[in-house]
């Protein structure tokens, strides 16, 4: 049994979500010690653990210490599967990592999947709904993935009780390979509004006027929704395509915090972006890892900034696989020697 320790490095929850996807992929049982142990509250909160009950099920995993507060699990993975699931992370919990979590897998099933994942669609700390459908998932299209999501429902703290809903089709092939050493020309730039249906609709205008006012004469592109939900929120995504290569930057409404300012800060984000040469933003960069690690193939691409996570992300794929990764600290350019996992849930 493979032993990885949750402590190492960034020492957070993207170390147990890349164990348990690679765990399933590879039929490897793994046991994960020191759960989140640098942590204000150390072990699995309910978005974790509900990213364990869900890889469980769709891989009939055999489980031990999947309970909150736990900062050990074992995880003894079966045949994976597809199909239709439901999940709830019972929290305002992010919805988007539980997704993140399950999709590799859901990917090499032998069978399509509709997953209903209830819980935070668009809270702090976690990739927002709009980033997920308009940055992450084309992203990894452009390996050959076929996933797409639709948030039925916003989540916002502290209540939650958002529904995301994601379609996956199984790889006929194994992953592609990503040639993004240089983006190229800029696709589109898009603002998505948010607010919760009982909040007034001008915060939507007034979050994307400033957004445009940060960005300038670059065109921004916006679509807004005001939705209702359990309890009241606002955020503005802003998503950034290009020839070879694409990014996202978010900010969220808080009580006080002028609509203006919540623009203001993602298009500050875009706009620094926008000045520099990378071809994905700095969460992109942790979360392609695992697929250019699995996929077939060099997979070349240059992040806006080294982070922990990224360092913790490849030392976790390096206990599973053989992939050679390198991160080049001083241009920010990660190559990746893809292993070419097959399709269909082979073994490599």
């Amino acid at each position: 049994m493979l032993v990885i320790d949750g402590s190492y490095g960034e020492g957070g929850g993207q170390v147990l979500r890349t164990s348990l996807a690679l765990s399933a992929l590879l039929g490897r049982e793994v046991r994960i010690e020191n759960i989140r142990a640098g942590r204000a509250k150390p072990g699995l909160a309910a978005q974790h653990l509900a990213g364990v009950q869900a890889t469980a099920k769709v891989c009939d995993a055999r489980v031990d210490g999947a309970r909150i507060g736990s900062m050990e699990l074992e995880f003894a993975p079966g045949r994976i599967r597809g199909g239709a699931f439901r999940f709830d992370v019972g929290t305002a919990g992010a919805t988007t990592l539980v997704l993140q979590t399950i999709l590799p897998c859901l990917l090499v099933a032998r069978e399509a999947s509709a997953v209903q994942i209830t819980g935070g669609t668009n809270v702090l700390w976690s990739p927002p709904q709009e980033y997920i459908a308009h940055v992450f998932l084309p992203a990894i299209g452009a390996m050959g993935a076929d996933a797409c999501i639709k948030c039925l429902r916003p989540g916002f703290y502290p209540k939650g009780g958002g529904r995301l809903e994601a379609r996956v089709t199984p790889l006929a092939a194994p992953l592609r390979p990503l040639a993004w050493a240089e983006r190229g020309e800029l696709r589109s730039l898009t603002a998505f509004s948010v607010a919760e249906g009982r909040l007034p609709a001008h915060i939507l205008r007034r979050q994307i006027e400033g957004a445009r006012e940060a960005l300038g004469p670059v065109g921004l592109r916006a679509e807004t929704a005001h939705p209702e939900s359990a309890s009241p929120g606002t955020m503005l995504t802003i998503a950034a395509r290009f020839e070879c290569g694409a990014a996202g930057f978010s900010a969220a409404g808080e009580r006080g915090k002028p609509a203006e300012t919540v623009g203001r800060e993602a298009g500050e984000q875009a706009a620094c972006f926008l000045e520099r040469t990378a071809s994905v933003d700095l969460h992109l960069a942790d979360q392609l890892l695992l697929y250019a690690a699995i996929a077939g193939g060099e997979t070349v691409y240059v992040t806006e900034q080294i982070t922990e996570h990224l360092r913790t992300n490849a030392w976790v794929i390096g206990q599973f696989l053989e992939a050679e990764i390198e991160i080049d600290e001083a241009t920010g350019r990660v190559t990746v020697q893809g292993v070419g996992l097959p399709a269909g849930g082979g073994a490599i």
